[in-house]
């Protein structure tokens, strides 16, 4: 099976990725990882405010089969939340880049982790 794998993303060997954008960063799951936990349930995100370190836990992703943890890819500060993943949790499998992203950080300055991998780097781990 082929998965879709942005490469404008850099993403975590725990299927987390990140979007840069405007001085801020996006955080979503991947569409490998979305398609492994089957129907999304629930998705529980840090508040607005809250900073994060990379590779801390960022909340919880419940599906049918699953919860999972979820991991920050950088530092930074919460500054938005995919509030419409509350009410319709399901667009996590639908359109896992875009419409199912769930936090948007402040990255720290120093927020670049070594720990992040590239479009090809991540393909080569989900095959």
């Amino acid at each position: 099976m082929s998965f879709e794998v942005p490469e404008d993303r850099q993403y975590l060997a725990t299927h987390e990725w990140v979007h840069h954008e405007d001085g801020s960063v996006r955080i979503g799951i991947s569409d490998f990882a979305q398609d492994e936990l089957g129907d999304v349930v629930f998705v529980e995100f840090p508040a607005v405010g809250e900073e994060l370190q990379a590779d801390e836990e960022l909340g919880v992703i419940e599906s049918i089969k699953a919860v999972s943890d979820l991991y920050a890819p950088v530092s930074g500060e919460v500054i938005a939340t995919n509030d419409d993943l509350l009410d319709v949790p399901e667009l996590v499998n639908e359109d896992p880049y875009d419409e199912g992203w769930m936090v948007e950080l402040d990255p720290a300055d120093d927020a670049a982790s070594d720990e992040l991998l590239s479009a090809a780097e991540y393909r080569e781990q989900i095959e």
